[in-house]
């Protein structure tokens, strides 16, 4: 098969597309025929040695992947060569990853495309609407009624948690940088959206939400927690989603005083059963339109160390525009 891999961790240009052998089917696998596959900042962490996991190299990255079931293994039982499938949570732990004509995944980490989606929506949405569904449910217990703050509300996750939020019921506010952000963040659906380069948008936000908001989702790679607790009402939650290498003052007093609690988490360390019920909304959303998939930029495999570099410039170093995934069509 076809694949974009490394033989060592190292630079986007490190990554090359050349020939692999298919992969080996195991009793408790769907062998996928890929149509599309996504990239997230976590792709670059591991092909870059940023974060540490064993690789079996030569080693492909991508978590996402959508397309169409071509083999199973003896011991499946929901899927049949032809199915519409998608799959995250690939290329991690251990696992290949999905830059690449054909993945073979785990029957459990498999679901079914909805009539009416197509499969470049499906492998847009899988890690973002994952960790999005499990911060805002597993992690935050968000209950319909609720104000949700979204920090960095047009990035990948960020839109995705706007969408998964109202279709909790919670009310959204969210912060972007761009005016044209901003109005982004509205069209996903957030009842108010706020500039933070400009003065007084804090202000702005607490004579909208004088008492708090109760969930605060801080979608960047360096958290600000004066910011967060300033905004927090008493007993209200944060959901945390930093760079490795973070290490922002924390103000201990407010904190606790507002008795106010944070979450961190990561996808790759949920369980089947928290993946199969982040699926479920996934897929519900989709098919029902209340939840749209944010493509930045679409490029063919042979393109794919280019997809990297642009992603792993946008989110490690803060170069250039990137409001949305990246999606590498491989048909």
């Amino acid at each position: 098969m076809i694949a974009a891999f490394v033989e060592r961790v190292g630079p986007p240009e490190s990554l090359r597309v050349g020939e692999l052998p298919d992969p080996e089917l195991k009793p408790h696998q769907v062998l996928i025929r890929a149509h599309y596959a996504a990239v997230n900042p976590i792709d670059c962490y591991l092909r870059g040695g940023m974060v540490a996991m064993p690789l079996p190299f030569p080693f492909i990255p991508g978590c996402d992947v959508a397309g169409q079931v071509t083999a199973v293994g003896s011991e499946v039982q929901r899927f049949r060569p032809g199915d519409r499938v998608w799959s995250t949570n690939q290329g991690l732990m251990g696992r290949q990853g999905t830059l690449a004509e054909y993945t073979a995944a785990d029957e459990k980490m498999v679901f079914p495309v909805p009539e009416g989606v197509t499969l470049r929506d499906s492998a847009a949405c899988g890690l973002v609407g994952a960790t999005a569904w499990l911060g805002l449910v597993a992690k935050g217990n968000l209950a319909a009624g609720e104000t949700v703050f979204v920090r960095g509300g047009s990035g990948g996750v960020g839109s995705m948690v706007i969408q998964m939020a109202k279709a909790q019921g919670a009310n959204v506010v969210a912060s972007a940088g761009t005016p044209q952000k901003v109005d982004r963040c509205r069209a996903l659906g957030a009842d108010l959206a706020v500039n933070y380069r400009e003065s007084g948008w804090t202000d702005a936000v607490k004579r909208q939400i004088p008492r708090g908001v109760d969930l605060f989702w801080d979608a960047t790679r360096q958290p600000d927690f004066d910011l967060a607790v300033q905004l927090m009402a008493e007993n209200a939650r944060m959901i945390l989603m930093a760079g490795r290498e973070a290490r922002p003052e924390f103000p201990v007093g407010p904190f606790y005083v507002k008795q106010l609690a944070v979450y961190g988490f990561v996808v790759f360390k949920a369980t089947l059963d928290q993946i199969s019920s982040a699926a479920e909304s996934i897929n519900s959303g989709l098919a029902s339109g209340r939840l749209k998939s944010q493509i930045a930029l679409e490029l063919p495999l042979r393109d794919a160390a280019e997809a990297h570099r642009i992603q792993e410039d946008f989110t490690v170093r803060g170069q250039g525009e990137l409001q949305g995934k990246i999606v590498i069509c491989m048909t």
